[in-house]
């Protein structure tokens, strides 16, 4: 498992990182969100040592992580971190060395994941001859190429098309059901409610709430609900009424889970036949507001 335990990080009179501090367990998928500025970068950098904490540790397995751990750590930056005039499978390999593969596994390595992100045909092309979403597959290869135990990525589906983003998921699937830990930062929740178990979310630098995405619907003191009458929105008398943000025919509201939804069906029934009547846990991106505005 791998732990961020009261990570500080301050750039002058900037804090980075006041106090954060989660875990991402083997065979977990987590997804590590927060406004711009919040922090979850320099938290993945502290990974890889990229940056050094002022305070808190990183552990994996509860040891320190050192050179040799990050070994078994894979990381795929936000910025592009990839040469633009080396060929692709050139590319593979010679991360691949980096990690300590061997010249022929380091080969065999990059020919694997070609194949698996279908980049085959380009393999013998330079990167920078490549599309900004293939050039994301590429570095997510070069990320994957010695397996890595755990596995750090910052916007990873950035780029990607419907069909990218289906094969990126599914892979991620696929690598924390034989064990690996992943924790990875994205700005489309919707994605992350459907791929990931756990979310973790920061706000200026500190972790404002965490746990299973399940576990945090179910806590949420808020539902939605849609009322139509006779084909018709109808807009529900509660108290604290607010409209929930997506595109629907009928409008989704956010209640409180203690409103009398018995007392709101039997006015919507009152006006006509009800048409419509749903009541939902709140969305990935409900919480997100909710943790980051309160």
């Amino acid at each position: 498992m791998l732990s961020l335990q009261n990570l500080n990080k301050r750039y002058g009179s900037v804090v980075a990182l006041d106090g954060a501090s989660f875990d991402v367990p083997n065979g977990r998928i987590v997804g590590f969100l927060g406004p711009n500025g919040a922090g979850k970068t320099t938290a993945m950098r502290c990974v890889f040592g990229l940056v050094r904490p002022d305070r808190g540790r990183v552990l994996w397995n509860n040891d320190p992580v050192g050179p040799a751990e990050r070994l078994q750590f894979g990381y795929m930056p936000e910025e592009r971190g990839l040469y633009p005039k080396m060929k692709v499978r050139e590319q593979l390999a010679y991360f691949g060395r980096l990690s300590g593969l061997d010249r022929t596994t380091a080969g065999e390595g990059a020919d694997y994941w070609l194949s698996r992100l279908g980049l085959s045909d380009r393999a013998l092309d330079e990167t920078v001859r490549l599309s900004h979403g293939n050039q994301q597959r590429v570095q997510l290869g070069a990320a994957l190429i010695h397996r890595p135990s755990v596995l750090v990525l910052d916007e990873p589906f950035a780029g990607l098309d419907p069909l990218g983003m289906e094969t990126m998921a599914g892979l991620l699937a696929e690598l924390a059901e034989a064990g690996a830990g992943i924790v990875f930062s994205s700005h489309q929740l919707d994605l992350v409610e459907d791929v990931c178990q756990d979310v973790v979310i920061i706000n200026q630098g500190r972790v404002v709430l965490s746990g299973t995405v399940a576990a945090l619907k179910a806590a949420s003191g808020r539902r939605h609900l849609q009322v139509s009458v006779e084909g018709k929105a109808w807009v529900p008398d509660v108290e604290g009424l607010e409209v929930a943000l997506g595109a629907s025919t009928v409008p989704r509201y956010l209640v409180s889970s203690s409103a009398r939804l018995d007392e709101v069906l039997a006015k919507a029934q009152a006006e006509g036949e009800v048409t419509t009547f749903t009541v939902e846990p709140p969305s990935l991106t409900d919480l997100f507001r909710e943790a980051v505005e309160s």
